[in-house]
């Protein structure tokens, strides 16, 4: 004659089995996430945020720095501005009045 389980026990298998689903959905979830950040990615690398037009990178004084195309506006990434601010004041002028139209 088989054992019933008690109640305990239903919910310790039940707790365990929703466990194993969600962790389940979660790795899917975080699959999608990786997929839609890829997707937006290849959307907008080098595309202005104000039109949307393509980004030049120049490279200055070993600073990488990206230009549009189109509206002329100047984009840096992480770190670019420190490095700009340790130039030299009067080389920082140079910097700028490069991006000049």
């Amino acid at each position: 004659m088989p054992i019933k389980p008690t109640g305990y026990e239903q919910n310790f298998i039940a707790k365990m089995e929703f466990d194993r689903r969600k962790a389940i959905e979660e790795e899917k979830r975080k699959k999608m996430e990786v997929d839609e950040r890829n997707k937006l990615q290849k959307l907008h690398y080098m595309k202005c945020p104000k039109c949307g037009m393509e980004l030049i990178e120049i490279d200055y004084k070993n600073i990488k720095v990206d230009k549009c195309s189109d509206c002329s506006g100047i984009w840096l990434d992480a770190g670019e501005l420190e490095a700009i601010a340790k130039l030299d004041k009067s080389l920082l002028d140079n910097v700028f009045s490069v991006f000049k139209r």
